[in-house]
């Protein structure tokens, strides 16, 4: 039997599984868009060490609940860091934990990707090792809209998959992509009907779950090696950019206008 204790101490988010083949899924599950709270934000940083270290887990699937994927942080987790210096040095060893955590975990990941998918979640979703994404998702890193720098999973590992003239196209634009320009670019593995997301991305997670673990865990090992030496750095020092941002004067402003369902008034 398998013991699913062990991820009871990370009660902000969801964990089904795993089943017989060894699919765990992390199911991102905070009606109705799927925000990231404050206990969310610290869960998602560490959980990837407690998946890596269960010897029943072969993949992780993560998905969406209901119609989005993640709709990224909460305003009050956002409006926490603008004021509290305390919050804003947790969450960016958060933010940096959770990047490298997910590279940094040996164990296969496949994202699912619907609706909505922004901040934190967006974080797993891209970085995951084969990301499956629905025609009609809409991917947004609103980084520039809120106010900060471009931080997260952004400069680690867009400039990589999409190349340099489209991440900073969609990055300081905050221009929405879906699903197929996603695809199209580079930025995810797969596109599909929005209806064939999750049975696609459980199929595909089945089938890395059958193969050979090792074989598939240091092909994954030796390709993060990628985003480790060539990008560590600059990811670094984009993290440091964000949450410099955070205790600006743009991010109050970025705050405000989303709450208000307004245009930013920068400048």
């Amino acid at each position: 039997m398998t013991d699913t204790s062990r991820y009871s101490r990370f009660a902000a988010l969801r964990v089904d599984g795993p089943d017989e083949a060894g699919v765990i899924e992390l199911v991102f599950d905070a009606p109705p868009m799927n925000a990231v709270s404050e206990a969310a934000h610290a869960d998602l940083a560490d959980i990837w060490r407690e998946f890596d270290a269960d010897p029943a887990v072969r993949c992780i699937l993560i998905r969406g609940e209901g119609r989005a994927f993640s709709a990224g942080g909460s305003f009050d987790l956002i409006e926490k860091l603008s004021t509290d210096f305390e919050a804003r040095t947790r969450t960016m060893r958060e933010a940096r934990d959770l990047v490298y955590n997910v590279i940094d975990c040996t164990t296969p990941i496949v994202s699912a990707i619907h609706g909505p998918a922004v901040g934190a979640g967006l974080v797993a979703g891209v970085l995951a090792d084969v990301s499956v994404v629905g025609r009609n998702a809409k991917i947004i890193d609103g980084h520039t809209r809120l106010g900060v720098a471009a931080g997260d999973h952004a400069a680690i590992c867009w400039p990589l998959l999409c190349g340099m003239a489209k991440a900073k196209y969609f990055l300081m634009t905050c221009r929405p992509l879906d699903g197929e320009e996603a695809e199209r670019i580079g930025l995810v593995s797969l596109c599909v009907d929005d209806d064939a997301v999750l049975a696609t991305a459980r199929e595909v997670a089945a089938e890395l779950a059958a193969g050979a673990p090792n074989a598939i865990r240091w092909t994954k090992m030796s390709l993060n090696g990628w985003y480790r030496q060539v990008a560590g750095s600059i990811f670094d020092a984009s993290l440091a950019l964000e949450f410099y941002g955070f205790g600006g004067p743009e991010v109050r402003e970025g705050l405000a206008s989303h709450r208000e369902h307004r245009a930013p008034r920068f400048g």
